[in-house]
């Protein structure tokens, strides 16, 4: 498929496996998330734009949905089809159709469905969709320097470390800025051994 630059991110993407579901996510699916919201505020500790509790998640998500509108994000929520629940939310954005890149992130699961796979699953799903329906020639990753786990899902799954943008960013708390590292897959090592790589892990 070679997409238009007008393609619609406000179409019904659903991607999906044996395992997981991704569905765009909607203002109605903050009951779905409120549990891991309210009892598990330590999920946002390293990210820029926090979901803890009930008044945050509904800004994050209605935030999240407007976005969508720009045509330069894509958020998604999380089904795990193994416990019936939903486990968190990713997105695409910073879409940049014309020049054929995008940034993957905004990924958080309660802490029910860490270290589960379910990441990777959603995660090979994501990627395939990227490169191989939407063409693109790369897909950015960005974490804060100090998020040990989140650096270490993106380097499983066949993320290459770019180098770190100083002072890049506020954290939540406004007097520290945090260090971000920079990962990237490109669309010839995706083809040429990290999907294999990955498909073997799932």
């Amino acid at each position: 498929m070679n997409p238009e630059y007008n393609f619609n991110f406000s179409n019904n993407i659903i991607l999906e496996d044996d395992l997981v579901l991704l569905r765009p996510l909607q203002e109605s699916d903050i009951e779905n998330l409120l549990e891991i919201s309210v009892n598990e505020p330590e999920t946002w500790k390293y990210s820029l734009v926090g979901a803890d509790g009930k008044d945050n998640l509904v800004n994050y998500i209605q935030s999240a949905v407007k976005a969508r509108e720009t045509q330069k994000e894509f958020p998604f929520i999380v089904f795990d089809k193994k416990s019936q629940k939903y486990a968190g939310s990713t997105r695409f954005y910073d879409i940049q159709l014309e020049y054929k890149t995008l940034q993957l992130g905004y990924t958080w699961y309660g802490s029910a469905f860490r270290g589960t796979g379910l990441n990777k699953h959603c995660k090979y799903l994501l990627l395939q969709f990227a490169f191989e329906t939407l063409e693109m020639e790369r897909v950015e990753f960005r974490a804060d320097n100090n998020n040990e786990r989140s650096i270490a899902a993106m380097k499983s799954i066949g993320c290459k470390v770019e180098g770190v943008l100083r002072s890049h960013m506020p954290t939540a708390d406004k007097n520290v800025r945090r260090d971000s590292i920079v990962l990237s897959i490109l669309k010839d090592e995706w083809f040429d051994n990290v999907k294999e790589n990955l498909k073997s892990k799932l």
